[in-house]
């Protein structure tokens, strides 16, 4: 496939990618329960549709600056392994197909995040996008036993 279809969103100034295929659905932000001794990224859970999902600050996660949820701040539901995670982003813009062409390498530094989460970086025309691996990025080993178990 010479296609990548990806859900792109925001955090901070940058924009990122994740690919359709573990993007679940995405929402407004939900009341969240806290759920006590998880990691500090690790805002709570929330119930969607009668299942009891991890929501995740990826702003925390990444080492950003925390900020106040706005009207565009959005929660990703994505399926990672056999559980599902909610990502709490500034915004999610739209759904855009890659060519497979324009991904590159993800160069030493990028930013603030960790180059070990990071799939490749694409160009088009003027933006870069920064194609995230989730189950690198969230390790769900890190926090699922914590809430679930």
């Amino acid at each position: 496939m010479t296609e990548l279809k990806v859900i792109v969103f925001q955090l901070q100034d940058e924009e990122y990618g994740v690919p359709v295929e573990q993007v679940r659905s995405i929402e407004k932000v939900l009341h969240i329960t806290r759920v006590p001794r998880t990691e500090s990224f690790v805002k709570g859970v929330i119930n969607l549709r009668g299942v009891v999902t991890p929501i995740i600050d990826l702003r925390k996660r990444f080492g950003l600056a925390e900020e106040d949820y706005t009207e565009n701040t959005r929660i990703i539901i994505a399926a990672l392994e056999d559980m599902e995670v909610g990502l709490i982003v500034d915004a999610a813009n739209d759904v855009i197909d890659i060519s497979k062409n324009s991904i590159e390498p993800p160069p030493d530094v990028v930013g603030s995040i960790e180059v070990e989460y990071i799939n490749g970086i694409a160009k088009l025309d003027k933006r870069l996008l920064i194609l995230l691996d989730l189950e690198k990025a969230l390790n769900p080993e890190d926090f699922a036993d914590k809430i679930v178990g």
